[in-house]
């Protein structure tokens, strides 16, 4: 349904936006020889005022989505070499150097800063002034990190995307909405496609999470209406959940919202893939929180349900290499008697190869206990400098969670058998330690954790 979804939009918005920019291009057509630089070049010139520059502007991005990806890339090379004139920067940082006084000093830096501006930033606020300008940035930025690799060229027009999206996309200009079942067709279609976590089957689905007891906030920009940057899905529930099939089973019953005390956030979905590396989910997090909480007084606990996408990448080679102390002696003992094989790290590993071993009740009995201390050792123990080595851990402790409790059998999808072996974790957000578990983790890369999940990581260093 997805794949479906995703081709008709980017069909019909495609068709749309050239149909609006051909309309606009059309009065400077013609105008200027029809190479990349020389468009580029009559852009930056200006010449005729506003209207002919955002004609020029309309014209030049409706050049980029005619090509195909040799041509893109191109296009966007040819964009990165309108850069700083290095004899104009050379002479502005001379006169920096010769300035006498702090007045002077102070001057020549703004100089030397305008002369540092490279002709290309020019180039691309231009575009905020046409039709969904800000909408094709964002997608510019998605086609430019995927061609961009090492190209140093690309790379330095990517920094400069970077900062003036950034900017324009700050939190103060976000607006919180909520979606529902009443949201225009668009939206809900668009929730369909970006749905990063749990992919939506079926309309009725997609019914199903949006119901009384479910809720779904989204972060719009004003410049790109009906467009979510972000999303969050949230199930009204008793008591902490362990199992996200059970959250999105549709034959089971729909709760009184009212009667609920814990919100859990099983679900969060970055929509635009030109916006990666500007965070917006540490603050949907807390802003739904607050919407939460004035909505619904009996709310006492936020959590999330969610992957530990890594956990499997980092575990299987480990079990290959038969780890020294990876396993306890009695944890392999019991491994090989429950799964014939030459040690207990060989057993594990035969076990969670095997398709839908879970459902087997005595292989579920010995790998359980195992698997939730290994995960907690990943969660709590295992580093990329000092922030969690898993992405998703690392994401929620950055943003002032807890790691609550690990659920066995948590995602029996196969994805979920595949990256964590059915294994899903629960991040606590309390509202009165939010600011200072972030700071344990930001500052000191202290990770906070209950209890239980604290006792099962002890010992390992």
């Amino acid at each position: 349904m997805s794949e479906a979804v995703s081709t008709g939009l980017l069909d019909r918005a495609i068709r749309r936006i050239t149909e609006v920019w051909r309309e606009m291009a059309s009065s400077v057509s013609g105008e200027v020889d029809e190479t990349l630089e020389a468009q580029m070049r009559a852009c930056l010139a200006g010449r005729g005022g506003e209207v002919s520059a955002r004609n020029r502007a309309a014209k030049l991005a409706q050049t980029y989505l005619t090509q195909d990806e040799a041509g893109r890339k191109e296009f966007l090379r040819t964009l990165a070499g309108f850069d700083s004139d290095p004899g104009a920067v050379a002479a502005a940082y001379a006169k920096v150097q010769a300035a006498t006084d702090p007045a002077e000093r102070a001057t020549a830096k703004a100089a030397l800063r305008r002369a540092l501006e490279p002709p290309r930033l020019k180039l691309l606020t231009q575009f905020t002034s046409i039709p969904d300008g800000r909408k094709f940035l964002v997608d510019l930025r998605g086609s430019l990190l995927k061609v961009r690799g090492a190209d140093k060229l690309l790379s330095a027009l990517d920094a400069d995307l970077r900062g003036l999206l950034a900017a324009w996309f700050d939190i103060g200009f976000l607006e919180l909405q909520r979606i529902d079942w009443n949201s225009p067709a668009a939206l809900l279609e668009k929730l369909v496609d970006y749905e990063a976590v749990h992919a939506i089957r079926s309309w009725r689905d997609l019914k199903n999470r949006l119901d009384s007891d479910r809720r779904c906030y989204a972060f719009f920009h004003p410049r790109m209406p009906g467009e979510p940057l972000i999303f969050v899905e949230v199930a009204l529930v008793k008591g902490l959940a362990g199992s996200v099939q059970d959250l999105l089973d549709e034959k089971a019953p729909v709760q009184d919202p009212y009667q609920a005390d814990t919100a859990i956030f099983y679900s969060i979905s970055n929509c635009q893939s030109g916006l990666a590396g500007i965070s917006f989910g540490n603050f949907l997090i807390k802003r739904v929180v607050e919407e939460l909480s004035a909505e619904f007084r009996n709310l006492k606990t936020f959590a999330t349900l969610s992957p530990i996408p890594g956990f499997r990448r980092w575990l299987d080679p480990l079990l290959a290499s038969d780890e020294p102390g990876l396993l306890s002696d009695e944890e392999s003992a019991s491994l090989v008697s429950a799964f014939p094989a030459k040690t207990g790290c060989l057993g594990l590993a035969g076990i969670i190869g095997k398709r839908h071993w879970w459902r087997d009740s005595a292989l579920r009995k010995t790998a359980e206990p195992v698997l939730i201390r290994l995960g907690a050792r990943y969660l709590m123990v295992e580093a990329n400098g000092k922030r969690a080595k898993d992405p998703v851990a690392h994401f929620h402790l950055s943003n002032g969670a807890r790691v609550e409790r690990l659920n066995m059998a948590g995602d029996t999808s196969d994805k979920g058998a595949k990256e964590s072996a059915t294994l899903m974790v629960n991040y606590l957000y309390d509202p009165g330690k939010i600011e200072d578990w972030h700071e344990d983790y930001a500052g000191e890369g202290k990770r906070n954790a209950s209890t239980a999940v604290r006792k099962l990581a002890r010992g390992w260093n």
